[in-house]
């Protein structure tokens, strides 16, 4: 039986961006399926002690800005280090990504162009022109789906995601979790891939 991959992030968030290309090389050659989960951050923090970017001590704040740099020449992608918009509510993004995961759309590259538009592009993701730009040029129904995106079904799955990443022991944007095992951040994603090509047993806390 293949792998699943569950993805935990929220569409707001730089480390993803820098991590999304990545996973799915991982999960092809690898024949995983990906499942999607977009959770409102601020709700994960909330259950589980972690702060707002600017509440923490100025010395993670600094420390966020070297990875950031680092990483950017890793992974080789563009990022702008201080986007026009952010931050900004992420809620009709991940929302719009929830639909798509649940309706068989194309959520990973719905996925990979909003985290250019912030990351590289200076749009607002929050901005409803901006969303029906990226469904257009996927070739979706852009109304049905912006409608869809906002329903109340949507808004209580985006909800339940960020329930069931806390119970899950998602703390931060991107996890990733295979046979139960948690992999933080988008610089864990070696970890990951070792563990699917040795198809080892998970890994558990102690």
């Amino acid at each position: 039986m293949s792998a699943t991959i569950d993805y935990y992030f929220t569409l707001i968030s730089p480390f993803a961006y820098l991590g999304h290309d990545r996973l799915l090389e991982i999960a092809e050659k690898h024949g995983a399926s990906l499942r999607f989960f977009p959770v409102n951050l601020g709700a994960v923090f909330s259950q589980t002690g972690g702060l707002p970017l600017p509440l923490r001590h100025p010395a993670r704040q600094d420390y966020r800005w070297l990875e950031l740099q680092r990483w950017r020449e890793i992974r080789k992608l563009p990022l702008n280090l201080r986007p026009a918009h952010f931050p900004t509510d992420p809620t009709l993004a991940d929302c719009t990504a929830i639909f798509l995961a649940q309706s068989g759309g194309r959520v990973a590259e719905f996925a990979r162009r909003a985290f250019r538009a912030c990351w590289e592009l200076d749009r607002d993701i929050a901005d409803e022109h901006v969303i029906e730009g990226i469904l257009d040029d996927l070739g979706a129904h852009k109304g049905d789906l912006i409608t869809a995106a906002l329903s109340e079904n949507v808004k209580e799955i985006y909800a339940e995601n960020a329930r069931q990443a806390a119970a899950a022991g998602v703390f931060g944007s991107p996890c990733y979790i295979l046979n139960g095992e948690l992999f933080w951040g988008q610089d864990r994603l070696d970890l990951l891939e070792d563990a699917l090509a040795s198809g080892r047993a998970p890994y558990r806390p102690i």
